[in-house]
């Protein structure tokens, strides 16, 4: 299981590089999807079949797997955008920067005080990684579609966190985090319907445009 956890997190690591180097939205949602398919199967692979892993494990598919990529595919339909055109920052540099954050996320774990059984394993460098690509995203991106897909790597990151702890954490936290994302995904949706509405555009920077 160890060997299949570490593939596992390297296809993270692969969906966090190719998110960061592509402007093509629907292709960039199938690989958020993907990683958060991927992480899904952690609690099982890490804690075993119990009733607990099985329930984290499904309800975290469900969401990241199915219902969110169905809500942001429709997003894109209706606002008939397919591409991020204008990132503040080249999608080149954003690699580049990408792959030192990663880099440093595996030098820096390897001075935490981890417990044995953690030390070999991807799973803190993975979750660093994750986290800093999810706020590269949110920072470098004027779409707000592609901003969501940030969000949601950012909390696929925080989910990897919890899959270690998740013997320790009560399922009513576990569940909480992903009602939290939800409802983000339901907020950044009506906030997406109303930038188009206003401006005929998803660049956020137009909300400076708002006056009171």
């Amino acid at each position: 299981m160890h060997d299949l956890n570490n593939l596992l997190l390297l296809a993270v690591i692969l969906c966090n590089f190719f998110t960061l180097g592509s402007s093509r939205l629907g292709a960039c949602i199938r690989v958020v999807t993907l990683q958060g398919a991927l992480i899904s199967v952690l609690p099982v692979t890490v804690h075993g079949a119990s009733g607990h892993s099985l329930l984290l494990g499904a309800g975290a598919l469900a969401l990241k797997g199915i219902f969110i990529p169905w809500l942001l595919f429709r997003a894109i339909r209706e606002v008939r955008i397919r591409r991020e055109v204008e990132p503040l920052i080249g999608y080149i540099p954003t690699l580049l920067i990408g792959a030192l954050s990663t880099s440093a996320a595996f030098i820096f774990a390897e001075y935490l005080p981890l417990v044995a059984e953690h030390r070999d394993s991807l799973f803190i460098p993975t979750a660093l990684a994750t986290l800093f690509t999810g706020f590269l995203l949110l920072s470098t991106r004027r779409k707000a579609i592609t901003q969501v897909l940030g969000y949601l790597i950012f909390e696929n990151a925080i989910f990897i966190l919890g899959v270690l702890l998740a013997e320790a954490m009560p399922l009513m936290v576990e569940t909480g985090v992903l009602l939290d994302l939800l409802v983000a995904i339901f907020v950044m949706g009506i906030v997406i319907n109303q930038i188009n509405r206003e401006f005929s555009t998803l660049n956020t920077e137009r909300l400076s445009a708002l006056k009171e």
